[in-house]
């Protein structure tokens, strides 16, 4: 099971583990739990073993992770022309028309919802009519994991389909697939020798 330590602004250490099913291990996982958490607190660190995601936010975490390199952002203009598009919120495939071509534009849009400079509910299935408003709106979301959180901040534990890519969300639109083949799933993530 995947093991996250997280360094908090404060300076104080959290050492989770992040399963993706809850009984994920079993018996042996959670005696083992045990154990991790009786060393952290010998150490003074807090140990969680947090619940995993739902698993439409997780596809939708792992579809815009796909577009979290630098290089999906666009030219720091086309950047701006998209935070710009959604400063009122608006359906995703509206404001990315507003920009221009939506197979060029969406790599972008996709950019700024993981980074958090534009948000959406992620805790339902993306698609061209999901409402997408600028970082400072708290939207039609539901409670629960994702509302209102940038996409980055809750890649672990994401899972994915077939392929890497996560089945909720290909129904994003037929625009976002075509825009797929150079900024979207595991190509957008590093090249070889690239850092992310």
């Amino acid at each position: 099971m995947p093991q996250l330590f997280a360094r908090r602004t404060d300076g104080t250490a959290l050492l989770a583990d992040c399963p993706g099913h809850p009984e994920a291990g079993g018996e042996r996982a959670m005696k083992a739990a045990e154990a991790v958490a009786q060393a952290c607190a010998d150490i003074g660190w807090p140990y969680r073993r947090l619940a995993p995601l739902d698993g439409v936010l997780a596809a939708n975490l792992k579809w815009l992770a796909g577009y979290r390199h630098p290089r999906n952002a666009g030219h720091p203009g086309l950047a701006a022309a998209v935070v710009e598009a959604f400063t009122r919120p608006r359906p995703l495939i509206e404001g990315t028309e507003a920009v221009g071509d939506p197979i060029a534009l969406l790599p972008a849009v996709f950019h700024a919802l993981w980074h958090g400079r534009l948000t959406a509910d992620l805790t339902t299935p993306l698609h061209e009519r999901v409402l997408v408003g600028p970082r400072s709106w708290s939207g039609p979301q539901t409670a629960g994991a994702g509302a209102g959180v940038p996409a980055g901040r809750l890649q672990e534990g994401a899972g994915a389909g077939e392929n890497g890519y996560a089945e909720e969300t290909w129904g994003i639109s037929k625009t976002a697939r075509g825009a797929d083949t150079d900024a979207g799933g595991d190509e957008a993530g590093a090249r070889p020798g690239e850092t992310v």
